[in-house]
């Protein structure tokens, strides 16, 4: 067993891609859910285009405490559907956007969908009432030129900004360009006929996994040139793995800074995850300390991981290969039923195992791949991602 890793920055590709097996580990489907929603118009073809554009959004914003009380809202009764703001010492309205109305409908304790049905005067009304009594007196606003001004988020004053922009700079400390100038980039696509991976495939609207609109960032990342070995399928082939990353942030407070980061088999057109293991995740609330946790947690983690070896990944896949828990039909029900599986599961799971390998489970890896295996069946996620993480816990319970 061996590690097929090159440490020159961008490894020889052998002709045509890696055979790799699909059907073991996670599915996971994070990425190809945001590959799936993104206009072409939030798609970037390289991390420096993408952070041009968040950079320069950035710029072109500012962000100030105010109190509610001194916000006016102003809606003309020619137009039932225009309204701004007059926020304090503004030298003009301001526009809300969407979702930054709805932040503010939320802080004023109104139902952003109900007054979304009203005409513009009387949600006017409504809002301006709202902020003249809300008890928490300051807001922290965060507006953004762009042709006109857009208010583009609402929050609580204490609100912890980390921009787009410093995400994607992170990311680029240790991926470059995100095109192949670096180990990490764009993914690559399998060929479901064949079962080969192919890591050079051409970036386009279509293809790429780099994405912002004016709410978010979204970037996956792999180091695809540099296959992982962690063991033999059953023909004795090598089981092939690869390295990647995702993560994600919200300026205007949509949804938490994150990073995830896994060892993977490969990649589909669809961007599904395939071949699942290891996966680890972070997240960070943007509260009050979010840029020192970004600075001090986030930012480090994502370098640990980026620049570390492989070979603990390694030792950990071939532990479980090598600890033998079952070698009877009767140890086989025994091991599955003391972990909470019932009979009927454990049933199936050793069903899914003998199905593939042609053999029953013996090994933790063994039963680790017949319940990941299963939970692919179950169409509840709840589910599915509960039978996934107990198949985690087996794994790295692996001494």
């Amino acid at each position: 067993m061996g590690v097929v890793e090159v440490l020159d920055p961008v490894a020889p590709v052998r002709a045509g891609g890696w055979k790799v097996d699909a059907s073991r580990g996670e599915r996971n489907g994070r990425v190809s859910s945001e590959w799936f929603n993104r206009p072409d118009d939030e798609r970037y073809l390289s991390l420096d285009d993408l952070w041009s554009s968040v950079k320069g959004r950035s710029e072109r914003s500012r962000s100030r405490v105010v109190a509610t009380a001194d916000i006016r809202v102003e809606a003309s009764r020619d137009n039932a559907e225009r309204m701004h703001l007059i926020l304090p010492k503004a030298q003009e309205p301001v526009a809300p956007t969407h979702w930054a109305f709805g932040q503010l409908a939320s802080i004023v304790g109104a139902p952003a969908s109900y007054l979304r049905q009203l005409p513009a005067p009387l949600a006017g009304i409504n809002l301006q009432y709202g902020l003249s009594n809300h008890r928490a007196e300051q807001v922290k606003t965060f507006e953004t030129e762009d042709g006109r001004t857009e208010l583009r988020a609402v929050t609580g004053p204490d609100y912890g900004r980390i921009h787009d922009h410093e995400l994607v700079e992170a990311v680029q400390r240790i991926a470059g360009n995100g095109t192949g100038d670096t180990r990490w980039k764009v993914p690559g696509v399998l060929d479901w006929s064949t079962g080969v991976y192919n890591p050079d495939v051409e970036i386009s609207r279509d293809t790429t996994t780099l994405y912002a609109s004016d709410r978010d960032v979204f970037l996956f990342l792999v180091d695809d040139h540099n296959p992982i070995e962690a063991g033999r399928l059953v023909d004795g082939s090598p089981d092939l793995y690869f390295r990647g990353f995702y993560c994600w942030n919200s300026e205007v407070g949509a949804k938490t800074l994150g990073i995830a980061s896994f060892y993977l088999r490969a990649v589909c057109q669809n961007r599904n995850l395939w071949g699942v293991e290891d996966f680890q995740e972070i997240s960070i609330r943007h509260s009050k300390n979010a840029a020192f946790r970004f600075a001090h947690e986030a930012t480090p983690a994502l370098e640990r991981f980026a620049n570390s070896s492989p070979q603990g990944f390694v030792n950990g896949i071939k532990a479980a290969r090598q600890q033998i828990v079952a070698r009877t039909d009767e140890d086989r029900d025994d091991f599955l039923r003391k972990r909470g599986f019932s009979k009927a599961e454990s049933g199936k799971i050793i069903e899914k195992v003998l199905l593939e390998e042609g053999r029953p489970p013996e090994s933790i890896f063994d039963f680790v791949q017949g319940i990941t295996r299963l939970a692919r069946d179950k169409t509840q996620q709840d589910a599915r991602l509960d039978m996934e993480g107990r198949a985690k816990k087996l794994l790295d319970r692996v001494s």
